[in-house]
């Protein structure tokens, strides 16, 4: 009697080990566009990605998740950033 639930519990935590090792979650790839540099008048920069840029009523304005920046004046140059 012994050994079956020795079996019995090596099984269940087997399986559960097995259950947990297959769950994988995998956070959805976001595609912010191509990387820009938006150089503003005072001659300061801006690094962020071409999707985030909105223009509203003739200006520009960087959109972020929690925030909401006026860029306008700013010049927006294509270029690789970072890594």
């Amino acid at each position: 009697m012994s050994i079956f639930l020795l079996c019995l519990i090596g099984s269940m935590v087997g399986f559960s080990r097995y259950a947990q090792n297959t769950i994988k979650i995998e956070a959805p790839q976001v595609d912010n566009g191509k990387k820009v540099v938006v150089v503003l008048p005072n001659g300061k920069k801006v690094f962020t990605f071409d999707k985030l840029l909105v223009e509203e009523n003739g200006k520009l304005y960087y959109k972020g998740e929690r925030n909401t920046i006026d860029l306008t004046g700013g010049k927006v140059e294509y270029k690789e950033w970072g890594k």
